[in-house]
């Protein structure tokens, strides 16, 4: 698909002259930020490296030294405080994790995203959505009050779009807000 392997090169330089392709489905997403050149600075960063990545998925011990320190830093820790003394048993909790419903899900995604959460929806392999992604890069810019927007091609409306609030969000957006 066009929007799949063009994302790279809008997070790069921007959208191109794509006159000969079908125009996708556009959502902008509009934020705060005292500095929103920095916020979308700040989300290219991260979504750059992470598409970049798409071919040659790395084991997520990898992520930490792959990402901005500044994004694993604003990540929710990896292993919730174990109760009563016991271990944390992560393939338990990704399991109770994947059984929840979207409304669950979106309940939980609350705060700060652990980065294996967040990385889940991009991860192509049999373990991840990324297969499944409902959202691409497509463009971004900085408004004249005080804000900026993010605008992705999307499958549609409404669409999953919990790991790009939290991308924007780490990043220093505030306030999101989506919209055509």
């Amino acid at each position: 698909m066009e929007i799949e392997t063009g994302e790279l090169q809008r997070l790069r330089t921007g959208p191109g002259a794509e006159n000969d392709q079908p125009r996708p489905f556009l959502v902008r997403v509009r934020f705060a930020s005292e500095d929103p050149a920095q916020v979308i600075d700040n989300a290219r960063a991260v979504l750059t490296c992470v598409v970049a990545q798409m071919g040659n998925w790395p084991a997520f011990e990898r992520w930490p030294q792959l990402l901005p320190t500044w994004f694993i830093q604003r990540c929710a820790p990896e292993h919730p405080e174990p109760e009563h003394g016991e271990p944390f048993d992560a393939e338990a909790w990704l399991r109770q994790w994947r059984a929840m419903t979207p409304q669950q899900r979106a309940a939980v995604d609350q705060g700060p995203w652990m980065l294996s959460g967040w990385l889940y929806y991009f991860d192509p392999t049999e373990e991840g959505m990324g297969d499944d992604r409902s959202w691409w890069w497509w463009d971004a810019g900085v408004d004249e009050s005080d804000g900026g927007w993010v605008q992705v091609a999307t499958t549609g409306w409404p669409f999953g779009s919990g790991s790009l609030s939290w991308l924007i969000e780490a990043s220093g957006g505030t306030d999101l807000v989506y919209g055509p």
